[in-house]
């Protein structure tokens, strides 16, 4: 390709670096392409929001995605897979935070279902609610057993996963 990168053959090697070492920082040319894709998701995630409900909206960013229905509960996860995860969901977290957008758990929690479903990375949306006062609520995501957005104190409130 006369030198130059795909969106996928990036993605692969955004996906290598996350990793192998834990701690390791992205070169700032891969930061600004998952940036770049954090935002794109976040957009259509946006639109989607409007038109479909929930469960919906989940399976449609899984559909074709590379991520089969028996993988889809998120136990199928592997370690590699859970450390890109949990990496995915702090760049989520710390881009549409730091940006003026709509950073709700729930926004929070499609972006990177749709980032890790790209990535063929099993993964669950969880809700979680409380009703001891007033009613809330909170949407995180798991890979395998492990969450990878925070859970702030809903961990033993599970409402629904999907």
């Amino acid at each position: 390709m006369n030198g130059r990168l795909s969106i996928a053959a990036l993605r692969r090697r955004i996906d290598r670096a996350l990793a192998a070492e834990p701690h390791a920082v992205l070169p700032i040319h891969m930061r600004i392409c998952l940036v770049l894709e954090i935002l794109l998701i976040y957009a259509v995630t946006l639109v989607r929001m409007r038109r479909h409900d929930l469960r919906g909206m989940v399976a449609r960013g899984r559909n074709g995605r590379g991520v089969t229905a028996r993988q889809e509960d998120g136990h199928q996860a592997s370690a590699s897979h859970t450390r890109v995860a949990r990496r995915l969901g702090w760049a989520v977290n710390r881009t549409l935070s730091v940006l003026p957008t709509d950073s709700r758990c729930l926004v929070q929690s499609l972006v990177l279902t749709r980032l890790l479903t790209a990535r063929a990375i099993p993964s669950r949306v969880v809700i979680g609610a409380r009703s001891d006062g007033p009613f809330m609520a909170h949407a995180w995501v798991e890979c395998g057993s492990v969450a990878v957005l925070p859970v702030r104190g809903y961990e033993n409130a599970r409402l629904v996963e999907i």
